[in-house]
């Protein structure tokens, strides 16, 4: 299979090695943000708001900052604290906290997905660019080559030619593809920390209204 691959690049000449450095910096921005999307922003939504609600309502906002900051990288955790440390302070500062945190961590969700966009763009054309390159070299050499050898040359051409858009598309495909898959789920991130700020904003407020834990109410 290695020989295989390398007579494929081999036969696709020079811009087949200018599509590997297109591929390995789109591989490398999508190893980066699978990495941050799954695993170092991200968090369970729905029990951290939980825990962040019983906690509020029953009036152990210190506690509430810690479980924040026991997740310092979170999105969802960095916009919640951001809220909770000036709950204290009336709604409006609450209010502005909140959209701060989340035009902080926003960058932070959707950095790098557009330029995926763009590089598929730049592997399709430079596949497209050693297309032509191909076929222009190898009509410009058919007409001084001796007939036994206009076949060969025609072949080695067409290989060429054909070698640079399949490379070239294909890292377009990959390209197109991860770009779909991360920009849904940096969007879908986005509104579950929008959606989490303004629940912990109403959340505030009632509080501030004088309203309990509701366990603690029932059992009054």
């Amino acid at each position: 299979m290695i020989q295989t691959l390398a007579e494929f690049f081999k036969e696709g000449g020079p811009f087949m090695f200018v599509n590997v450095a297109t591929s390995a910096v789109a591989i490398a921005i999508i190893f980066e943000r699978v990495v941050v999307l799954a695993f170092r922003l991200n968090l369970n939504a729905p029990p951290f708001m939980e825990q962040i609600q019983k906690l509020v309502l029953a009036g152990n906002i210190d506690r509430a900052v810690k479980l924040c900051a026991a997740a310092p990288n979170s999105a969802l955790a960095r916009v919640v604290k951001a809220g909770l440390s000036r709950a204290n302070r009336g709604e409006q500062e609450v209010a502005r906290a909140l959209e701060e945190a989340v035009l902080e961590v926003t960058p932070m969700v959707t950095k790098r997905i557009q330029p995926l966009w763009s590089l598929a763009n730049v592997a399709t054309l430079v596949g497209l660019i050693g297309t032509i390159t191909g076929l222009i070299g190898t009509f410009k050499s058919l007409g001084a080559a001796s007939p036994e050898m206009k076949q060969l040359m025609l072949s080695k051409g067409i290989s060429e030619a054909m070698n640079n858009t399949a490379f070239g598309l294909t890292i377009a495909v990959v390209c197109i593809v991860a770009h779909l898959l991360l920009s849904s789920k940096a969007k879908a991130m986005i509104e579950e920390v929008e959606y989490s700020a303004l629940k912990l904003e109403n959340l505030l407020s009632r509080r501030g209204a004088g309203e309990t834990n509701p366990l603690e109410a029932a059992g009054a």
